[in-house]
């Protein structure tokens, strides 16, 4: 018995196989993750050291170009960028795409720890963290405020908001951007210092000496215990104000004797304003295995509460959605999708010209494209934009084995062969055709997934989840479309509308046959065309343009600001207030934000969110730095023109690099 013949006089085994095709690529497809893009691992590990008040070339010199140097021999690096500011060497190792994050971090530490002898005692020692995924986060959250201070903004963040954001399933950090934390800060006076005979070192050793912990214990009675506690630790301005520093003939010199004493910003090298009010923003960002659809929708569940327990003058407002133009492309594909499916099915319909030919090859698009997800399930795939693509250009694909059984089976029946005998010796015919169009249509998209490479690592789900569909539907056209040709064809009679598209593909055959016959009675000028057609292939592809991908409209408008190395964050703020200033001017602008000493402390960042329905692209052309008199309302770039015509006349960069 041939392998087909199984199928047809076990109709039950036939529909059986192909329900379990069915629930199992059902059952993968509300599994798998949901991504803009294919899965990269992006790796980035930071190296932090604090020296506090050293300068920036002694930051250089004695830690910065050490850890460099150690770090650039491990296993897995890319590149290395690195910044030394005052008191702090800031150290950014890019590693491969794809490889190992955690053998990647292993390998910085043990090069960080060969060295660190090297690094002077009296600083700190290096922070190493890695952040792998996106550099962007899915969701920014800014909250603002008119009365409340950004230190305030931050606290209340850092105690109430950001734990509970962090509790969502998918969330690998809730970072706090803007943001200024609460610390006491000394501002010593050196005049009245000089005067008392104290030092900077008698201050520090002071408050080492005052800020300790005591575990006193507890005392045990007959019947009670009482726990013992020692508040041996300073707590407020008023105990570092009284706080004793030095004694001198009797006499005690405190620390208001010599320093004002306040609570305030630990750091003002970050700031950020949203629509004009001193604001925090929240970054959330997605684990390797988080869906950005399932975390900005667990995110958005906890704004009801969140907005219920907000400070009365604190407002909270979505800066960033990233899902939202995720969410829009795949609705497009989806329809994109449909489209296909119905295109698809007219095509078949028009050259089979009968309806139950139709339902063979059909039932095949859902079957291949449903069990392939059991397939991208297995091999770690996800719905994204190149795997649905990969889906709709599999439709056109797919259904070839089904009609090549289907016209098969019906040249049999045209010979007077009965429905089960015509379908048992036509699919025993078809067999090796079948398979050897499979393998064959699979092996022309395999290859594209060993690439190597960015390249190859976006197209590697598209190449075999296209491979895939087109092996599920060789299955399938083996085992179910003999098993529906023996019952739903019945006989080779012609219908009406069979005669007349038939009537109409002959009419066309003619045509051609003619027009093929008079082309090779001229065959130089064949040979011509053909040859400048070949020329021109390589014309059109050295002049084509390239990108990896088109660009989109995804309704937001970035900006990122640079400053001179002088500047410092009043700088920022200053220009930074007018650039968002003129986004405010725009009537499309939904939202403008502004975070400066993001990254380093003289950059920053800007953006304005276009309401719904706006598109960015003409928003985008005004906002670059050549000014176009056409673009609408660019008067409102006035500021920002200006600053970048000063910053030229001053012989430096335009601040503004879009």
């Amino acid at each position: 018995m041939a392998f087909t013949e199984l199928f047809i006089k076990r109709p039950v085994l036939s529909v059986v196989l192909s329900l379990l095709i069915l629930l199992i690529g059902l059952r993968a497809a509300t599994v798998l993750p949901i991504r803009q893009y294919p899965k990269l691992s992006n790796t980035v590990v930071n190296i932090t050291t604090s020296y506090p008040g050293a300068s920036a070339d002694m930051i250089q010199g004695f830690i910065t170009t050490p850890l460099e140097q150690a770090v650039a021999s491990a296993e897995g690096v890319d590149y290395i960028t690195s910044s030394s500011v005052l008191g702090t060497s800031t150290i950014q190792v890019y590693i491969k795409l794809n490889f190992d994050p955690n053998e990647a971090l292993t390998e910085v530490l043990s090069k960080v720890n060969s060295i660190k002898y090297l690094i002077p005692k009296e600083s700190n020692d290096p922070v190493v963290t890695k952040a792998t995924g996106q550099a962007t986060a899915v969701m920014y959250i800014a909250f603002s405020s008119e009365e409340l201070t950004a230190s305030a903004i931050s606290d209340y963040l850092s105690r109430v908001v950001q734990p509970v954001m962090s509790t969502v399933d998918g969330v690998a950090a809730a970072d706090i951007l803007g943001g200024q934390s609460f610390a006491m800060r000394l501002w010593l006076d050196t005049a009245k210092m000089a005067g008392r005979g104290v030092s900077p070192a008698d201050v520090s050793a002071a408050i080492a000496a005052n800020n300790f912990q005591a575990a006193a214990g507890q005392t045990k009675g007959y019947f009670t215990i009482s726990d013992v506690t020692a508040n041996t630790d300073l707590r407020s301005v008023d105990d570092f104000k009284r706080m004793i520093v030095k004694a001198n003939d009797g006499g005690f010199v405190r620390i208001e004797d010599i320093a004002t004493v306040e609570l305030a910003a630990q750091t003002t090298d970050v700031s950020a304003v949203m629509n004009g009010e001193r604001a925090v923003v929240i970054g959330v960002q997605a684990g390797p295995q988080g869906n950005p659809l399932n975390i900005v929708r667990g995110v958005r569940a906890l704004f009801p509460e969140m907005e219920r327990n907000l400070p009365p003058s604190l407002k909270m407002k979505v800066a960033y959605d990233s899902t939202k133009f995720i969410q829009s492309s795949i609705d497009e594909v989806e329809k994109t999708l449909i489209e296909a499916i119905v295109i698809v099915v007219m095509v078949i319909f028009l050259f089979l010209a009968s309806l139950r030919s139709v339902v063979i090859p059909v039932v095949t698009i859902p079957l291949s494209l449903v069990g392939v997800c059991s397939l991208m399930l297995a091999l770690g795939f996800s719905f994204n934009l190149l795997t649905l693509l990969a889906m709709v250009l599999a439709i056109g694909l797919v259904v070839d084995d089904a009609i090549v059984v289907v016209e098969n089976v019906y040249r049999h029946l045209e010979e007077g062969a009965p429905p089960l005998q015509a379908a048992t010796k036509g699919a025993r015919e078809i067999v090796v055709p079948v398979v050897s169009m499979t393998i064959t249509l699979a092996a022309v998209y395999a290859p594209i997934g060993f690439l190597g490479g960015l390249t190859g690592a976006l197209f590697r789900e598209f190449a075999f989840t296209l491979a895939g569909a087109v092996i599920v539907s060789g299955v399938i056209a083996l085992t179910l479309s003999p098993m529906m040709c023996s019952v739903f064809l019945k006989s080779a009679e012609e219908g009406r509308f069979a005669r007349f598209s038939n009537r109409v593909f002959a009419a066309m055959t003619c045509w051609y046959s003619r027009k093929l016959d008079r082309s090779l009675d001229y065959r130089p000028i064949t040979w011509l065309f053909a040859l400048t057609m070949l020329g021109l292939v390589g014309f059109f592809y050295v002049h084509t343009s390239k990108e990896l991908a088109p660009e989109e409209d995804q309704g937001i408008v970035f900006a990122l600001t640079k400053a001179p190395k002088y500047a410092n964050i009043d700088y920022l703020d200053y220009y930074g207030a007018k650039l968002e200033k003129a986004f405010r001017k725009f009537s499309e602008t939904d939202l403008s934000f502004v975070l400066n000493g993001s990254g380093a402390s003289q950059s920053g960042m800007a953006g304005m969110l276009l309401k719904r329905g706006t598109s960015a692209s003409d928003h985008r052309s005004c906002l670059g730095p050549l000014f176009k008199p056409s673009c609408r309302k660019s008067k409102a770039l006035t500021h920002l023109l200006l600053a970048c015509r000063r910053f030229r006349a001053d012989r430096t960069a335009c601040p503004f690099r879009w």
